[in-house]
């Protein structure tokens, strides 16, 4: 069974920065697209950034470009998002998730961690 276990989120200034991991198990993603989304409150969820697991290639959402870096680990099965420049905007509870199969929607999902950004 897959799991994906989140953790990296708290309580930041604007303009900082804020690390989150995304741990994964129970699966060989070596396939896998892994990707960050969030949600805010009142808002629906959406699309931050996504890497491929073995090539490392990238995509990410126009908001958050050259200021958030997606990464990932292969030896520790981790995905990073390095949050940079941080604003109050970027408030929301984080989610990593994975996809098996280009252009399907992501099959697993992991619990979410808090990011929030004072002015």
């Amino acid at each position: 069974q897959v799991q994906l276990v989140e953790s990296g989120g708290g309580l930041v200034q604007a303009g900082g920065s804020l690390r989150l991991s995304c741990a994964a198990s129970g699966g060989t993603f070596s396939s896998y697209r892994m990707g960050w989304f969030r949600q805010a409150p009142g808002k629906e969820r959406e699309f931050v950034a996504r890497i491929h697991w073995s090539g490392g290639s990238t995509f990410y959402a126009d908001s958050v470009k050259g200021r958030f870096t997606i990464s990932r680990d292969t030896a520790k099965n981790t995905v990073y998002l390095q949050m940079n420049s941080l604003n109050p905007e970027d408030t929301a509870v984080y989610y990593c998730a994975a996809q098996l199969r280009w252009g399907m929607p992501y099959d697993y999902w992991g619990q979410g961690t808090q990011v929030t950004v004072s002015a």
